[in-house]
């Protein structure tokens, strides 16, 4: 069908844009469709329209590993040497403290040793032997604190800044900042663990208050099924592709944009219309962006794609690799699913029985899956625009739960890392007390972590708002401050 279809008025009167169509013929005519085009989006105030950020910015995309459970610091990132010294001894002497779950055991040193790493000296313990070759391209917040020790709280307020759900996560705030760099593809993608959805589900990536449309798009990262559910029509309506299928979807556009026009408030009416379009495009998109097909054999032995246990989180590393590459703004990538308990192992990191036995099967996925995305990355060239985020909603305690061989959740300290996108490798901010109990040189929230990822994006916290009930939102609340120490010096 013609983009502009024939104009009824003489050739002295012929608009711009039908004399432009005529006579830009060729290659010109092809980059003036899609000017035109993007004029038009504008124009028609497509809320995924590409916007200029506050600053110049050093990422333009964000790829965020989430490991929902509670990864233990003191077991993974944050060295203790202290505790280890205190080996066996009561944790609390007196006897006044209660964990989440439990009266405190005796002091618990890291179930693996720790050594120093890369040129920086940076300490990591030896469940992450392949994460340990990167430290010199990774920034450690050891000072992380939760105000919640209940996983979906602690989970909400980590994506959106608040522990009560309904507020925009920080994938819906980034893409309503900066608007999309794909016209085929989701401006905010989420890859849930194949096991299934993290505490809290959906909410984790939901845009709240914020215009529906800056919600998440799940994709299924299962090898072999489609990645939208019911994204292609059934056999049964086969007749209805081509051109047929074109003209149905001209006239239901037709529809849907007149019942819109006198409801601009309902945004969930615009984000269904705009789910709707994309979806046309992404019948060809999302099989092309989530085929693995024309990668190397080397890149699939790399995220080790084939492994069962590792394989399924390399796969989703290695398709958020893909996504940024297409124009994706914001992946999210889940490293373990809701909480339940243990078959095998727990489906996540929340280690109250055996952490040697679910911390050494998670350690091992995401040892594999995350250095094999950063490494991928910088031998592509993408790592100085791609800010990696590895979170989790909160640690784990120094001591035993009870006499066991697990660890309670602890909210006062954890350690969240990040890499690329303008972020200076081999550095560290903050530190926890002796035993890694509660956070103790320079603590930070959320907000902090969400203010620095902002800012590398060409963001400011303060000035990206959305007044909701009476009051002017931000990702950050009253709260937050880039982490100036962790950044590259032209950051």
């Amino acid at each position: 069908m013609h983009p502009f279809p024939p104009s009824p008025l003489p050739k002295a009167t012929l608009p711009r844009r039908d004399f432009l169509q005529q006579c830009g013929g060729g290659l010109g005519g092809v980059a003036l469709h899609a000017l035109l085009a993007a004029e038009g989006r504008a124009a028609t105030g497509n809320a995924l329209a590409p916007k200029l950020p506050h600053r110049a910015p050093k990422a333009r995309a964000v790829i965020q590993i989430f490991c929902p459970g509670g990864l233990s610091h003191v077991d993974t990132w944050d060295y203790k040497p202290e505790l280890q010294k205190r080996q066996g001894k009561p944790f609390d002497p007196d006897g006044k403290l209660q964990f989440f779950a439990s009266k405190p055991g005796n002091c618990q040193g890291s179930f693996w040793p720790f050594r120093q790493h890369g040129q920086s000296g940076r300490w990591m313990s030896d469940l992450f032997p392949k994460l340990a070759h990167c430290v010199d391209d990774m920034a450690f917040v050891h000072s992380m604190q939760s105000k919640s020790a209940l996983h979906g709280p602690a989970m909400f307020m980590a994506n959106s800044g608040f522990i009560l759900p309904g507020f925009p996560s920080m994938g819906a705030w980034v893409t309503y900042g900066l608007g999309s760099a794909s016209e085929e593809l989701p401006a905010f993608v989420v890859l849930p663990d194949p096991r299934g959805l993290p505490p809290g589900g959906v909410i984790n990536w939901g845009a709240g208050f914020l215009p529906a449309i800056h919600q998440g798009t799940t994709l299924n990262t299962h090898p072999g099924q489609a990645p939208i559910a019911d994204l292609f029509p059934q056999n049964d309506f086969s007749h209805l592709k081509g051109a047929p299928e074109q003209a149905g979807r001209d006239f239901l556009q037709l529809l849907n944009r007149s019942h819109a026009a006198g409801r601009a408030e309902n945004t969930e009416l615009e984000a269904r219309i705009g789910a709707y379009e994309l979806a046309a495009r992404l019948q060809l998109s999302a099989p092309e962006a989530t085929d693995l097909g024309g990668e190397t054999e080397a890149t699939k032995a790399l995220y080790n794609i084939e492994h069962e246990d590792i394989g399924p989180f390399g796969r989703q590393c290695l398709l958020a690799r893909r996504l940024v590459e297409r124009g994706v703004r914001f992946v999210q990538i889940y490293c373990g699913a809701e909480n339940t308990t243990a078959r095998k192992v727990r489906p996540n990191w929340d280690s109250h029985e055996d952490l040697v036995r679910d911390h050494g099967y998670w350690g091992a996925v995401l040892d594999s899956g995350a250095a094999a995305l950063l490494s991928d990355l910088k031998a592509r060239g993408l790592l100085e625009s791609t800010l990696v985020i590895c979170t989790t909603e909160f640690g784990r305690q120094p001591a035993a739960q009870g006499a066991g061989k697990g660890r309670d959740h602890n909210p006062g300290a954890f350690t969240a890392w990040l890499a690329g996108g303008g972020i200076r490798g081999g550095s560290s901010f903050g530190e926890t007390d002796p035993l890694g109990f509660k956070a103790a040189v320079n603590p930070v929230y959320c907000y902090d972590l969400h203010a620095t990822a902002l800012h590398l994006l060409g963001l400011n916290h303060e000035k990206l708002t959305f007044y909701n009930n009476g009051i002017p939102r931000r990702l950050t609340d009253v709260h937050g401050h880039v982490i100036q120490p962790i950044l590259e010096h032209s950051a």
